[in-house]
């Protein structure tokens, strides 16, 4: 558990807004864990990060659900550069083959301006709207032991990303990933990635959560195991997304090897709004200005704010609710970092999809990120900071 000698403001904040926070924060029911981080910049411009924690505690389990989109999708650029080879960038045309019972190949990508499925793609639909499928590729594309063994060697030793999304298969089949291989533009074989078989050792869990879960139609009134299901700490999500958007600041060991334009793209559509890209193409029909910008938006169905920008990644699912963001307010140089989780499944039963999203979890995350927001606005700064950096012509 996470020293509390620094989370006095964060608490005071939460205690000054008791109304709204006190009846959820104070069942434990609602798993709350939040991580905001102030940052003040020196006369050079270099920021200065200071933690607070509310309720953190990494023995605490809950299920990360999409957040783990944001490693794997850091990790791809990653390994693109790390092999080095001629031709294989983001934009190679990437086909996935099956060579693994549970398996599917990919030959072809309707949402690409001319078919070809990319990992540059991949991410834009992770970042975005969050897509299993994209997310599921690029799980295959690195597999299960480049992907733990990479962020553990970082210090991110919690993290344990041992399944595809959205459909069930055994842990055996997760263990084996695809055959991939990419091609440049001239159509010539410049990659090969065999069928893979991990043979990573998980730390054993014995997470089992709840009363009773839905399998197959059919109530089960037994508790649900989450115990070979994927996990990620708070804290460790947190800091992969201030690594991302202050790598320099970071200590060396938890620097992703990435280059300058490879920052750019993730924070381009990490901030991107679905309705603002072209490839791929979302309609207003499913989707709006603040789609899944859950601390400050909730789940809001509107425009956003003039001047504000939200860099984050989402989870939701089995009740649980994550976000953690990178808060940037161009017109009143206003910046901070904020993840927050809740737990919202009164009726304790998993896979029912009766869940307290609406009622407690929006509601819960939108208040959150305002009243850090409002603290911030009139929070006093030695040196005004230049957020240039993090402006894209959209």
């Amino acid at each position: 558990m996470i020293s509390d000698k620094n989370d006095n403001i964060l608490h005071s904040l939460i205690d000054q807004n008791a109304s709204i926070f006190q009846p959820i924060v104070s069942d434990p029911e609602h798993k709350v864990q939040v991580v905001y981080t102030q940052i003040d910049r020196r006369k050079n411009g270099k920021p200065q990060f200071t933690d607070y924690y509310f309720n953190i505690n990494d023995a605490d389990y809950f299920y990360p659900a999409s957040t783990v989109k944001l490693p794997v999708a850091i990790l791809a650029l990653q390994k693109l550069n790390e092999l080095k080879i001629k031709g294989l960038d983001k934009n190679a045309t990437m086909i996935t083959e099956a060579g693994y019972n549970g398996q599917t190949e990919v030959y072809n990508d309707p949402s690409t301006p001319d078919g070809r499925p990319t990992i540059e793609h991949y991410i834009k639909k992770i970042l975005l709207v969050s897509d299993n499928d994209a997310f599921n590729r690029l799980y295959e594309f690195l597999g299960q032991e480049y992907i733990n063994n990479t962020l553990h060697k970082m210090g991110f030793s919690d993290v344990q990303i041992i399944h595809r999304l959205e459909i069930s298969l055994t842990e055996e089949e997760n263990r084996n990933t695809n055959p991939v291989r990419f091609f440049d533009t001239s159509r010539n074989l410049v990659y090969e990635k065999p069928l893979q078989q991990s043979r990573l050792l998980y730390a054993q869990r014995n997470t089992r959560m709840g009363k009773g879960f839905y399998r197959r139609g059919e109530l089960v009134n037994e508790p649900f195991d989450f115990s070979i299901k994927n996990r990620m700490s708070l804290v460790t999500l947190h800091n992969i997304v201030r690594s991302v958007m202050f790598p320099e600041a970071v200590p060396k060991k938890q620097r992703f090897k990435l280059s300058k334009s490879d920052y750019e793209f993730l924070r381009n559509y990490m901030s991107m709004t679905p309705l603002e890209s072209k490839f791929p193409f979302y309609d207003r029909a499913n989707f709006w200005d603040n789609s899944v910008k859950y601390l400050f938006y909730g789940n809001e169905k509107g425009s956003t704010r003039k001047g504000i920008r939200i860099f984050n990644k989402v989870g939701k699912a089995y009740g649980f609710l994550i976000d953690a963001i990178y808060f940037a307010d161009f017109n009143n140089n206003v910046e901070f970092v904020l993840s927050a989780v809740i737990h919202c499944n009164s009726d304790e039963i998993y896979n029912d999809d009766k869940y307290d999203y609406d009622a407690i979890g929006f509601p819960f995350m939108k208040n959150l990120g305002q009243v850090i927001y409002q603290h911030e606005l009139n929070r006093k700064k030695e040196h005004e900071p230049d957020l240039s950096t993090f402006k894209f012509n959209y």
